[in-house]
């Protein structure tokens, strides 16, 4: 049984000891601090979301009986009749409808009667999403919002893909790339760790047959304060020019700090002076819980493509709601068309179902027709509904002037931190560049600040992490995430600040120290 669980990955013991905690007497409320769902939501948006679904729902009744209804058309009147039923309506989510309506014109990208007919389509979802990459309506507001939170304003143009959240980013990609011939088997490819554990194991699966580099991240000290962060060393690694592609979670998971402007200028450097045709997949989810933040996709859009979830931020995981970013002009394209003939011919013979000109399809639309195996792109795209949702998320956060959403989110973070932190005798992390979504738990580093190395050296004996995770469930009713898996140190743990109230983080501390001081006082 412990060498099975030793194999496990960290999420799947996780689920195996919150399942075996269901027959276990519990003497203390159950603190879950290993997975990262955040427990706030927008409330906002939402109740947004579904007044524009109950005036939508009214519009396909109109001269319809009161079974069937109507499919939604550009009415004469219709925007009357919208303005009107905002009128009637006293809630945030109206109010935020009325500011959409009244001052965000120019964030729709086209005249906003025709815009409101297709959202109130698009949320009634009685059409199969066209265009099949993203929905029109929907198309700059997501722009604008990446724009504002991620990218510089001076930023290249750039495509987007509505996906499945990011999880369906990740998996589209990898298999696109790998479709196209623009990974293939035996190339080598680097991790910049510690990463999300699936990053670890997708190049490990049978069809992909990667050689991996990982560059190691390590604490250092940065104006006084500490950050994991990249050496000189490690980053140059990337200037070979036989690593084709470079994935990173940039602010990182578990560690939870962004790229240092250094290692940002490094990279730039890397791809300019020795490795021009580097791929580079970024994944930004937490990126909009800094202040200030720097996107691969904003110094190197030509090389980059970007990632985003919208399911942290504005607590959404259950949406599955994001997109995949890549500039117009990009080095996944001009690497297709460099591909020999005799591959270019296979995958034309791969799109040719799609159109006349296979060679010229782009490598964004690529993405959009594997994700439905080719033969189902005509009914390929992210639910429409669902799009909407992102729309007024992206509204809501580009009509919030002063960022009071965004300043509560991260006051949050930042407060569970601290008070994680000090239950704990540790020092908070850089905070411009600390996310403060997670926090990752070196043991050995922890147990040596505290207690005479000799027990340390016994506990490293004596236990894993897997021991102790367990030991935590089974002792003080509190869940941890085993981190190794993500390409930590093997006696590092991941915290979540996100998924529990406030309060609780200073007690999630205290019951770490408890059972370790009672292992010490047994030792003794």
């Amino acid at each position: 049984m412990k060498q099975d669980l030793e194999s496990l990955s960290p999420f799947e013991l996780n689920l195996y000891l919150e399942n075996r905690m269901q027959n276990t007497p519990n003497t203390k409320e159950f603190l879950n601090a290993g997975r990262g769902n955040p427990n706030w939501t927008a409330p906002i948006p939402r109740e947004a979301f579904f007044l524009l679904g109950e005036f939508a729902t009214k519009e396909t009744m109109l001269n319809e009986n009161s079974q069937i209804g109507g499919m939604i058309k550009e009415q004469k009147e219709q925007s009357k009749r919208f303005e009107y039923f905002l009128s009637e309506k006293e809630s945030r989510g109206a109010t935020l409808l009325q500011n959409i309506w009244e001052n965000g014109t120019h964030l729709m990208g086209m005249p906003r009667n025709h815009w409101l007919k297709n959202m109130l389509d698009y949320v009634i979802g009685d059409n199969y999403p066209h265009p099949e990459r993203v929905l029109k309506s929907c198309e700059e507001p997501i722009k604008q919002y990446l724009h504002h939170e991620l990218f510089d304003a001076k930023s290249s143009p750039f495509d987007i893909f509505a996906v499945e959240g990011g999880t369906a980013g990740i998996v589209y990609t990898f298999n696109s790339l790998f479709n196209n011939a623009l990974l293939e088997k035996g190339d080598t490819i680097a991790l910049l760790i510690p990463t999300f554990a699936p990053y670890m194991e997708i190049p490990e699966l049978p069809e992909y047959g990667f050689n991996v580099e990982y560059i190691c991240s390590e604490l250092m000290d940065i104006d006084g304060h500490t950050s994991y962060q990249f050496t000189k060393n490690e980053l140059d690694r990337l200037r070979d020019p036989n690593i084709k592609a470079v994935f990173v979670v940039n602010p990182s998971n578990p560690t939870a700090n962004a790229i240092y402007g250094d290692s940002i200028s490094q990279l730039e450097d890397i791809v300019k002076q020795d490795n021009p045709e580097l791929m580079i997949l970024s994944d930004d989810v937490y990126g909009t819980f800094l202040n200030q933040f720097t996107s691969l996709f904003t110094v190197l859009p030509y090389n980059t493509a970007c990632i985003y979830s919208y399911s942290k931020y504005f607590g959404a995981t259950g949406w599955r709601i994001g997109t995949i970013a890549v500039a117009k002009e990009n080095v996944f394209d001009k690497r297709l068309k460099a591909l020999p003939e005799y591959k270019k011919a296979q995958l034309n013979h791969r799109y040719e179902t799609l159109t006349s000109e296979p060679e010229d399809i782009k490598f964004i639309d690529r993405l959009v027709a594997d994700s439905r195996s080719v033969a189902l792109n005509h009914a390929a795209g992210l639910s429409s509904p669902q799009q909407v949702m992102m729309t007024l998320f992206s509204l809501y956060a580009l009509l919030d002037r002063e960022d009071i959403y965004k300043r509560e989110v991260i006051n949050i973070c930042q407060e569970r931190g601290k008070l994680l932190y000090a239950s704990l005798g540790m020092t908070m992390p850089l905070k411009e560049l600390n996310t403060a979504y997670y926090c990752e738990i070196d043991f050995e580093w922890w147990l040596k600040q505290k207690y005479e190395t000799e027990f340390v050296e016994y506990i490293q004996r004596r236990w894993t992490m897997t021991d102790l995770v367990a030991r935590l469930v089974e002792e003080e009713q509190l869940m941890l995430l085993k981190s190794e898996a993500f390409g930590s140190s093997k006696w590092t743990v991941r915290v979540s600040l996100a998924n529990l109230p406030t309060e609780t983080y200073a007690e999630v501390g205290k019951r770490i120290t408890n059972m370790v001081e009672r292992m010490y006082q047994s030792w003794k």
